[in-house]
């Protein structure tokens, strides 16, 4: 019994590190946010199972909790932190409505789920009507973005563009892969190295109805999703 719980102890030390050298580097803060506290818990369980599991006791169990607690916290916490850094590069806050895009009429948006921090650029801040060229502003706000994102070069870039319902679904199907493109490129060329992907989704996901053409500016958007890891990656458009 004693030398499985050292093998689980050794193996629990192996993980915690790898996993904490991957994340960005940790730095003290008074009070933990959502994600680090969502870490925390499914950590905890994970590890709980896996200690269980190998150490067929309440010992392993309790080594495999204390360890997956560790590694969940890292990884909730280093969301956090990169969704404060965003916000602040871009002169916002982290919103937390769950209904942030639907409410806000601010030109850039920063919210955060368990699984990605995400960043919307508004039509109206990001490109003459009709263009996928980015105005002055938004080449602005990207590059602060960019200049974030070299922080992180584990982070997985998602990038989709919507549109209103103005025009055929094929017309804006078009436009919103240009636009996405666009800003991945922007983000490539802007010296990033991690894994960047780009999709339109024309005008199948609205925030609101496109019944007024204050809703249909609140349609017209570039989202830029951050994963910590591709398997958390989703079909934006969905």
């Amino acid at each position: 019994m004693k030398r499985k719980n050292i093998k689980i102890i050794g193996l629990s030390t192996i993980v915690t590190v790898a996993l904490l050298t991957g994340c960005a580097q940790s730095t003290t803060q008074t009070q933990m946010g959502d994600k680090t506290k969502s870490g925390v818990a499914i950590g905890a369980a994970a590890g709980a199972i896996l200690g269980n599991i190998m150490g067929k006791d309440t010992k392993g169990t309790i080594i495999g909790a204390a360890t997956g607690a560790a590694i969940g916290g890292a990884i909730g916490y280093n969301l956090d932190k990169q969704a404060a850094e965003v916000a602040k590069s871009l002169e916002t806050e982290v919103n937390t409505s769950p209904n942030a895009e639907a409410t806000s009429d601010e030109d850039i948006i920063v919210t955060k789920s368990n699984n990605y921090v995400k960043i919307t650029f508004r039509d109206k801040m990001m490109f003459p009507t009709n263009s996928a060229q980015p105005t002055p502003t938004a080449r602005f706000k990207i590059n602060k973005l960019i200049s974030v994102l070299k922080n992180y070069p584990q982070t997985i870039i998602q990038v989709v563009g919507h549109t209103d319902n103005r025009g055929s679904y094929a017309y804006n199907q078009t436009l919103s892969k240009k636009r996405a493109r666009t800003v991945a490129n922007m983000i490539i060329n802007g010296g990033i190295s991690n894994p960047v992907y780009e999709k339109g989704c024309s005008y199948a996901k609205p925030v609101v109805p496109n019944t007024t053409p204050e809703n249909m500016a609140l349609n017209r958007r570039v989202e830029v999703y951050l994963y910590p890891k591709k398997e958390l990656m989703v079909d934006q458009c969905m």
